[in-house]
């Protein structure tokens, strides 16, 4: 894989952050002046030496002061102020740079996850949902951490070379130059770092990705973990990926750590050569003792700061390593294009026109599938496993789209609707509900979070859940836990099915709803279901023929095509048909033959 280089990644976060750059100057400004008047002491110091020495003849006296004192008086008001305004300035490119980091974070965070949401469902079953996480999480703190500090670090660096360099030529331009020396080298060196480090973070973050990932779905797979007690074989694959991403940081510190130490030995010789010149010079009477001091200082000043740069170049990797993953998922498009028409009123007719769909090139699902929800009707669907039939309702809610043909709404193509107005008209019961970490109640009104209590009742006592929820610890107040795992198979079908009643939907997909429940609670869900899809436009998919005998229209799948259709009857009394056969079966008629 491929990585822009970090000054691209800059870029591309520079127009990212268009609303922020008004605070990204006024924090900027802010470091400048801090260093500014940071540089001032030891111009200050130089100053006071100047007076002990020159007195009258001290540079401060020529601007009027000639009393010793009283310069010295005159320079404690300055030092006081300078010290006053640096104070003042620290906080505010603190305060600036580390809200900045908030926001940009929030925004980050909150602009990917909004957009993963637009893509389509493939872009999901393509990546782990660790790997996702990852970049919503792990990537923007990597980010926040530099623009946190990092920034501020470069910005305070090169306002020390500006000012500092027009202080040495100023002072002593034949000095200046060996103060400088070092600079070139360690910029040079700098870069050479920089991109080299680049690939060595870019796999730090990608294994780190790994990682997430497998934690996730270990977490998520805990029960089937323990059930084939393969605990130590899951700690031993998790630990070789986090043996990898310890790997990957070992040769990426190895690299950045041999920075400082390198870097020193330069600043070394610009010091050495500032403090031995320069003092020849004082001795000879050539440069003034103050100007002297003011050069060692500043010397210091100009070249220490530079060691934290290996740190500062560090966190810039880590954060550009992890912008560009974030950045990317922002500009993946997805192949899925809204339309442009809202659907006011629904009347719930359905009509598939020769409908093909491969999930990769090649493997065709679909094989010109044409089939008619009547609005108001109860239209089942059934087959083989594997004949399509799930795939036929991802088409309908448009998770994927259509190789060719076209599923319409109401004699509107659905590629012409806005997928929200097509979505809002559509309540779905899967097979495998998903139920959020909150209450019974929260996840009923999930789809109206504005429900009164006794709506949300009304529909669980419709989805024949009311009973068993009052039964609970808290009532409609129990937390439900992650996936609603605190609940049966059979509860957390009926809370969806509540779910799917409270928003009232034109039309009610019913996919395999009753497939793995207990005798019992099927038939409530049947009777609740029987009730709800009453004058509504239905499509059931079932297993169990017995669910849906009563269809107004069944329609038989096989191999992604249309096998058969009709009612129950004319279906039962086709020989040798499919759903002739499937009766059969489960009725035991097969057996005796």
């Amino acid at each position: 894989m491929t990585h822009p280089l970090p000054s691209s990644s800059l870029r591309r976060l520079w127009r990212y952050a268009t609303g922020h750059r008004g605070r990204i100057v006024r924090a900027t400004t802010w470091s400048i002046l801090n260093k500014t008047f940071d540089i001032a002491p030891p111009v200050l110091i130089g100053a006071a030496v100047d007076i002990v020495v020159r007195q009258e003849d001290s540079v401060l006296a020529s601007f009027g002061v000639e009393e010793p004192r009283t310069q010295v008086v005159v320079l404690a008001v300055i030092t006081f102020a300078i010290w006053l305004f640096e104070s003042l300035f620290e906080y505010l490119h603190r305060i600036e740079w580390r809200n900045l980091a908030q926001a940009i974070q929030h925004d980050l965070r909150i602009d990917a996850y909004s957009h993963m949401q637009d893509l389509e469902m493939r872009y999901f079953e393509d990546r782990s949902t660790g790997d996702l996480m990852a970049v919503l999480n792990d990537d923007v703190n990597q980010l926040e951490r530099f623009l946190d500090s990092g920034a501020n670090e470069v910005l305070q660096v090169l306002t020390t070379i500006v000012l500092i360099g027009a202080i040495f030529f100023y002072l002593a331009p034949a000095i200046a130059w060996l103060a400088f020396l070092p600079i070139p080298v360690i910029l040079w060196g700098s870069f050479l770092f920089q991109r080299t480090l680049e690939p060595r973070y870019a796999a730090v973050r990608e294994q780190a990705a790994v990682v997430n990932s497998e934690l996730s779905n270990n977490l998520g797979g805990i029960a089937t973990i323990k059930s084939f007690t393969a605990e130590d074989h899951e700690v031993a694959r998790i630990s070789i990926e986090s043996k990898a991403y310890q790997e990957a940081n070992r040769r990426a510190i190895a690299l950045s750590s041999a920075f400082s130490p390198l870097i020193r030995i330069a600043i070394l010789v610009g010091f050495t050569g500032t403090l031995v010149w320069g003092a020849f010079q004082a001795i000879d009477g050539t440069l003034a003792v103050g100007a002297y001091s003011v050069m060692v200082f500043l010397t210091q000043r100009l070249l220490w700061p530079l060691t934290r740069l290996g740190e500062t170049f560090d966190l810039y990797q880590r954060a550009m390593a992890s912008t560009n993953r974030i950045l990317d998922v922002l500009d993946t498009t997805t192949t899925i294009q809204d339309g442009d028409r809202d659907l006011h009123s629904v009347g719930g007719s359905v009509q598939f026109d020769e409908v093909r769909f491969a999930y990769r090139s090649g493997f065709p699902i679909l094989h010109g599938v044409s089939m008619t929800m009547e609005a108001g009707k109860t239209t089942a669907l059934v087959g083989p496993t594997g004949s399509g039939k799930t795939t036929v309702i991802k088409l309908l809610l448009r998770f994927y789209e259509t190789g060719s043909g076209t599923i319409s709404l109401d004699g509107h193509d659905i590629r012409n609707l806005r997928q929200h107005s097509l979505r809002t008209a559509i309540g779905l019961v899967s097979q495998d509900v998903f139920l959020f970490h909150g209450t019974v109640a929260e996840n009923i009104a999930y789809g109206r979070p504005g429900a009164a209590p006794g709506e949300i009742r009304h529909a669980a006592e419709i989805a024949e859940a009311h009973e068993f929820v009052l039964a609970l610890p808290e009532g409609y107040d129990t937390i439900v836990g992650e996936r609603g795992q605190k609940l049966s198979g059979g509860q957390r079908q009926r809370i969806s099915i509540a779910r799917a009643v409270l928003v009232e939907p034109t039309i009610l997909i019913l996919d395999e709803a009753t497939s793995s429940v207990d005798n019992e609670t099927e038939a409530a869900i049947q009777r609740s279901l029987e009730r709800i899809s009453v004058d509504r436009t239905t499509l059931v998919i079932a297993h169990r023929l017995s669910t849906i005998r009563h269809a107004d229209h069944i329609y038989v799948m096989n191999q992604g095509r249309i096998a058969e259709s009709g009612t129950h009857e004319q279906l039962t009394a086709i020989p040798g048909g499919i759903y002739r056969g499937l009766w059969d079966v489960q009725t035991g008629e097969a057996i005796g033959h």
